[in-house]
């Protein structure tokens, strides 16, 4: 399938990437019809997704079920009065049911709101305002469908809730029936064109309320790269990247670039993240394609990974924060398999990577897609040298790559701050080797600024994390009347450390801090606290450390 929109899908080397790699897109470009539907009918028996839960059960759909699926689906909406351009959010954490609803809602030209099931009263009517949400999936239980009902007083365009579960209570229709007794799915004449929006992302931003990121139809082939060359999937790959259905890290792994492959999905439905029973399902399944974030490999280490089979596990791949080498080290010692790490945004697809053909370099995020013209500018507007840091932006003077956002919408003035003059201004700082490599510092608002020097918090967090005690930090800066700014550790203690928290552990994590890194980044103020305070998608919020406005 792959091959239809890449002609070209074997590179021998980045030069030869950055020069043949081309994606061909088709006019009106449908994933549910172009891809799915198309494995449906040229492979019908073939594995699209293995889902299994934390309870043991299992279940295999193919691309004929999908296909059957998700037409009922499309059917099932109609039926409610959804149609093109109507927009439905979706809070489905991992259940197979989502997969049925986000096809359905591409076959008929809806905009599909992935979203967290952490969501409160008050999230969910910001939500239901800002996009005229006029219908809601969820799942049956928790604390998700009393949210959902206390926000309907608020949140006059929602016309339809709809649940997975078993107990459907008054008020809500019934997925599963639906979907059951749904009339035979007839496909509109014009479903969509390649600039209609596909998909709505409510960013989990660190300050004020979170940003509508939209996408178009052609995004799904954006992550050909994501699926196909940085994690490395082939027709016979059992991919497994670890997120719920809420966040873009979904989009990343779970469905688009994956079925373009002609990958099979691996779905492991758990509430409660446990290393030990996620190692023991890799084995069981023979997983052979793993993608978490940092923050899972390194649970996963403290475990006693040789006790588990993984030969069936040939490639992991991680993003969603920087790498520390020392988890890297880690890992591979335990299993032989180097994580190549990735980096990009909600935004965008993959964006920079490291790619098959490169060896990794811990805590590099590798070079970068030929599917984005990126550059590194400084503060004066320069292209950056090798060792400078600069801003990561993307040139669109020859038209917005594939994968790119279409802005954030309904808000032009927030678009037009970020991206104008035919530039995306993603906010991220890094630097580039003299190999080509690229390392991230920090998000723009982060970087610390004392004494005349620059100093990104991943660094020091990095040498942080290689002192036993700590078990999560996170960098900021404090003002300071000589300095501007001083270097403030804010630090999760391990357990056999916390009884020893005071002045003598302090004075020792710094010195190693000294040791490890240049001596003028070490942390002036060092904070123990029992938890970092995170947003709902599990970034720290350095903004509240730093006690600014929320």
């Amino acid at each position: 399938m792959i091959e239809k929109y890449i002609p070209q899908t074997s590179f021998k080397d980045q030069e030869d990437f950055k020069k043949n790699f081309k994606i061909n897109v088709p006019e009106c470009f449908n994933f549910a019809y172009d891809i799915v539907d198309e494995w449906a009918r040229t492979a019908p028996g073939k594995p699209a997704l293995c889902w299994t839960n934390d309870k043991g059960e299992h279940i295999d759909f193919t691309f004929s079920e999908l296909k059957k699926q998700s037409d009922a689906a499309a059917s099932f909406f109609q039926s409610l009065g959804i149609g093109k351009g109507d927009t439905v959010m979706l809070i489905l954490k991992r259940r197979y049911q989502y997969w049925f609803a986000i096809l359905g809602l591409h076959k008929i030209g809806a905009i599909a709101i992935p979203a967290t099931h952490l969501l409160t009263k008050k999230d969910i009517v910001y939500r239901c305002n800002a996009a005229d949400i006029k219908a809601i999936v969820c799942t049956g239980e928790g604390e998700v469908i009393q949210h959902i009902n206390d926000a309907m007083p608020e949140s006059p365009s929602v016309k339809s809730r709809i649940s997975t579960g078993a107990n459907i209570r008054e008020g809500w229709y019934d997925f599963n029936l639906g979907l059951k007794n749904a009339t035979p799915f007839i496909k509109p004449e014009k479903v969509n064109s390649n600039e209609d929006i596909f998909l709505l992302y409510f960013t989990s931003g660190t300050t004020g309320n979170p940003k509508m990121v939209i996408h178009d139809f052609t995004y799904p082939l954006g992550h050909i790269v994501t699926a196909g060359f940085w994690q490395n999937l082939q027709e016979d790959s059992l991919h497994l990247t670890l997120a719920d259905t809420g966040w873009a890290k979904a989009a990343w792994g779970k469905i688009y670039g994956q079925w373009i492959a002609g990958a099979c999905v691996f779905v492991y439905d758990h509430e409660k993240f446990t290393p030990a029973d996620l190692l023991q399902v890799i084995q069981d399944y023979k997983v052979t394609s793993f993608c978490a974030p940092p923050t899972v490999f390194r649970f996963l280490i403290r475990e006693n990974i040789g006790k588990y089979d993984l030969s069936a596990l040939k490639y992991c791949t991680i993003a969603g924060e920087p790498l520390n080498p020392s988890v890297y080290q880690a890992f591979h010692k335990a299993t032989g398999i180097k994580l190549m790490e990735g980096f990009g945004q909600t935004e965008t697809t993959i964006t920079i990577a490291t790619f098959p053909w490169m060896e990794p370099k811990p805590g590099s995020m590798g070079m970068p897609s030929p599917a984005y013209n990126m550059d590194l500018i400084t503060l004066d507007g320069r292209s950056a040298e090798d060792g400078e840091q600069g801003e990561i932006i993307f040139r669109t003077d020859n038209g917005r790559p594939v994968g790119l956002f279409m802005g954030y919408y309904r808000n032009q003035e927030l678009t037009e701050s970020v991206y104008f003059d035919a530039i995306y201004h993603t906010g991220d700082i890094a630097w580039r080797d003299e190999d080509g490599y690229y390392w991230f510092v920090g998000r723009n608002d982060d970087v610390i600024k004392s004494s005349g020097y620059r100093i990104g918090p991943f660094e020091v967090e990095s040498a942080l994390m290689t002192h036993p005690a700590v078990v999560e930090c996170a960098i900021t800066g404090a003002p300071d009347e000589v300095r501007g700014q001083v270097v403030k550790a804010t630090i999760v203690l391990a357990k056999d450390y916390k009884d020893k928290a005071g002045d003598l552990l302090i004075k020792e994590i710094q010195d190693h801090v000294k040791i490890v890194t240049a001596p003028y980044k070490y942390p002036r103020i060092v904070e123990f606290v029992d938890e970092l305070p995170k947003t709902i998608s599990g970034k720290i919020r350095r903004v509240e450390i730093r006690g600014e406005k929320k």
